[in-house]
């Protein structure tokens, strides 16, 4: 069997590969698995060093057809993770975000087709269906993305049902909750305020903190892309979710509380433009199909998340420049 695996040094697309080639996915034991990155400011050839030998590695361009057609020659499984993927940024700039998240997964998925790749797992987010008051979200909810990242996400939801539906390639797709845990690149929630508050500096909090996400840990996502991999449905949707619903004002308690910092740490900020309210998904669909449960404890996940942070300074403290420069 060959797996690649598209953004596979970003993340959660690194978990995954670290996780696969380590035997945690005991169908896909021996697979040859191929990682495909073009190692933009996100993505880090550091994070698959626990595992480096066991893979092959190609940095290239997922907008690039003949790159992609190359790699997609033999392979059984496509696991596509490779995403521009923060909100803030996109804000800022959409350009990157629907070249890479559009035009990438199009070029990906015409590869696929040529190829006769036998499974295609497109990796998404919960955040293509908008915000919801209350209850949560199935997987057949209108889809209503309010940033230009949630809309190139959703556009390429639809591009890859639509490679489904007109060719039938073998297309599942997967919306998560929010991701944590080790390797997060510091510019999201978490890591930024873990690191900040380890330096004791101030964290930012968008407006009154009252925002609601779940959280879920990148060992649970990763099982949940696996189980799809392994038995997903053709032209599916599965929502993998972590179960722990938190305001942001809460979130930053724990952290707060983990790192030995006081609310004097935190700095409230105007909000972000066009911030969703509140994100939640049933994942009764993936749970009756395929089995799937989260399995890390919120706050146990989260106190290894930080300790792991306290312990890795050396991989995190060149990437908070390197956003800093991104920013730039």
């Amino acid at each position: 069997m060959r797996v690649l695996v598209t953004g596979g040094a970003g993340f959660i697309g690194s978990h995954y590969v670290r996780e696969l080639v380590s035997g945690s996915y005991p169908a896909f034991a021996g697979a040859e698995v191929v990682v495909l990155d073009k190692l933009t400011y996100a993505g880090s050839e550091t994070n698959l060093a626990p595992v480096a030998g066991k893979f092959e590695f190609v940095r290239g361009d997922i907008c690039d057809p003949s790159v992609v057609a190359e790699q997609m020659r033999g392979v059984d499984v496509v696991v596509h993770f490779a995403a521009e993927s923060h909100v803030d940024r996109s804000i800022t700039g959409s350009a990157d975000f629907v070249l890479t998240n559009v035009l990438g997964t199009q070029t990906l998925l015409q590869g696929a087709l040529n190829a006769g790749v036998g499974r295609f797992v497109h990796v998404s987010t919960d955040e293509v269906y908008g915000s919801i008051e209350d209850g949560s979200w199935s997987e057949n909810h209108v889809l209503e993305p309010n940033s230009p990242y949630s809309a190139s996400k959703a556009s390429s939801d639809l591009l890859a049902r639509a490679f489904h539906r007109t060719h039938g390639l073998p297309v599942s797709i997967t919306r998560c909750s929010n991701n944590y845990g080790p390797y997060q690149f510091p510019e999201k929630v978490i890591p930024v305020f873990v690191t900040n508050l380890i330096d004791g500096r101030k964290v930012p909090l968008y407006g009154d903190g009252l925002n609601v996400r779940d959280w879920l840990h990148v060992d649970d996502h990763c099982r949940g892309i696996q189980l799809v991999a392994e038995g997903g449905r053709p032209g599916e949707i599965y929502n993998i979710g972590g179960g722990t619903e938190l305001t942001n004002r809460e979130l930053t308690e724990r952290l707060l509380a983990a790192t030995g910092r006081d609310w004097s740490f935190v700095e409230p900020v105007q909000d972000r433009l066009g911030h969703d309210r509140r994100y939640s998904v049933d994942i009764s669909k993936i749970s009756a199909e395929l089995g799937y449960k989260p399995q890390v404890d919120f706050e146990v996940g989260l106190a290894d998340t930080v300790e792991w942070y306290r312990e890795n300074r050396a991989w995190w403290e060149p990437l908070k420049e390197r956003a800093q420069s991104a920013k730039g």
